[in-house]
């Protein structure tokens, strides 16, 4: 193998599936507020990055690239090994979609967010799962009562 090729290899064997720099800055503003949550929660479809499994919330933070964010435009940046990577993320994409699928059919809320959009404003990211979660709180409370 050249070294060009064993340097991607390399750096890409070295990508995390899980603990990535966006989910721990999400995980850590979401803790700060109060807000706990299973980590990669095994027992729920798709393992999601964080859940909540009394209020069956889900929480997923897709890479753009392992995801294919804007696939029909990114597919094209992928210059070699092309016959290797095109199928295994349209995988990947398609993994998503059942997943969220059955997670919705069993009554989970499914929130995804791209990893760019907790890096560009972590917060807003934050907001939107604390609403949720608010709101799903009180839904349980008020059928309890």
């Amino acid at each position: 193998m050249s070294d060009a090729k064993e340097r991607v290899s390399r750096n890409m064997k070295s990508n995390k599936s899980k603990d990535t720099k966006p989910e721990l800055v999400l995980r850590k503003e979401l803790w700060s507020r109060g807000i706990r949550y299973r980590k990669n929660c095994k027992k729920v479809k798709g393992k999601p990055d964080m859940a909540f499994p009394t209020l069956r919330i889900a929480v997923f933070v897709d890479g753009r690239m392992w995801h294919g964010y804007d696939w029909d435009n990114q597919k094209n940046d992928f210059k070699s090994n092309r016959d290797f990577w095109i199928p295994k993320i349209e995988k990947n994409i398609e993994r998503d979609k059942i997943v969220t699928k059955e997670l919705t059919k069993q009554g989970w809320l499914v929130m995804r967010f791209w990893d760019f959009e907790i890096n560009r404003d972590v917060k807003a990211c934050a907001d939107k799962i604390e609403m949720v979660y608010i709101n799903k709180k009180n839904e349980v409370l008020s059928c309890k009562r």
